[in-house]
């Protein structure tokens, strides 16, 4: 941590990224039979996700349990990948679920429920239409551009849960994007970037998604999650690389999502594949 002296700025003077007031999260989001049962804000960490695993492990918090970070040192993103951003400069959180009702081959949908829910929760706090990229991206327009402005990160925590995380772009500026593909909601012209609001609208709606998938035993049909998702995806309709395991690639078309949350693929030369796990690169209309 910088200190604060006389010469120079301290690193939390930035009067447009104040902090998160955790009393009134807890405040606007702990109620009575409802999901969320803890909800705790931490100045800086390695990753939210690796800490909630940690505390779920050791039996300190339970389902609906919340871990916001002001700032991530490690935080992670799909294969491993780094993400790091300015402190308060974005939404950084974790989230223990544990769907007891719901049959385990069906666990895969929660990342394509939380994002359905975070591009629900910020279509009402922020006025930004909020993409999905499959599996887990969170996409914005800028300037007439896709660009990636989040993600999303599952992770099993023992038997029985499973632990969310979310990152997510809020004042990022222009000349602090990690790679130029990078946006964030204040860039593309969010009408508010208040993270207190944003997050409470996003986790109500995460609770409400929760709710009616679990209520159907995770059929993605009967809960509509899986129209719902298809309706939101940037990927769907696009030609697409998938980068797969085994250094295989697949190109084609992106024409659904199956019952189990996979891309299928419709290749030119007339095949289908159900895509579960991959790099998926949105190719350009040739």
């Amino acid at each position: 941590m910088t200190p604060h002296n006389a010469s120079g700025p301290s690193r939390w003077s930035d009067l447009d990224r104040p902090p998160l007031n955790a009393t009134a999260l807890r405040r606007g989001l702990l109620h009575e039979g409802g999901l969320w049962t803890s909800v705790d804000v931490v100045q800086r960490t390695g990753s939210t996700n690796s800490d909630l695993v940690a505390r779920a492990a050791s039996g300190e918090v339970g389902e609906g349990a919340v871990l916001v970070a002001e700032e991530q040192t490690a935080g992670r993103g799909r294969l491993d990948r780094r993400w790091t951003a300015p402190p308060r400069s974005g939404l950084f959180f974790s989230v223990l679920l544990r769907p007891a009702e719901v049959p385990l081959e069906r666990w895969g949908w929660l990342p394509l429920l939380t994002g359905v829910a975070v591009a629900t929760g910020l279509s009402r706090a922020a006025g930004v239409d909020t993409a999905l990229k499959w599996p887990n991206d969170l996409l914005v327009t800028v300037g007439g551009e896709e660009r990636k402005a989040g993600g999303i990160l599952a992770e099993r925590a023992g038997e029985d849960g499973v632990v969310v995380g979310v990152g997510l772009n809020v004042t990022l500026r222009a000349d602090e994007l990690p790679v130029p593909q990078a946006g964030s909601l204040a860039l593309a012209d969010a009408v508010s970037t208040d993270r207190d609001t944003l997050l409470r609208s996003v986790l109500r709606s995460l609770e409400t998604w929760y709710d009616r998938w679990r209520s159907a035993g995770g059929d993605p049909v009967t809960s509509t999650l899986q129209e719902t998702y298809a309706a939101g995806c940037a990927t769907l309709g696009r030609q697409v690389r998938a980068e797969l395991p085994g250094d295989r690639a697949l190109v084609g078309e992106a024409v659904a999502i199956d019952g189990d949350g996979r891309l299928v693929i419709a290749t030119a030369e007339g095949t289908r594949e159900a895509v579960g796990a991959g790099d998926i690169v949105h190719l350009r209309p040739a």
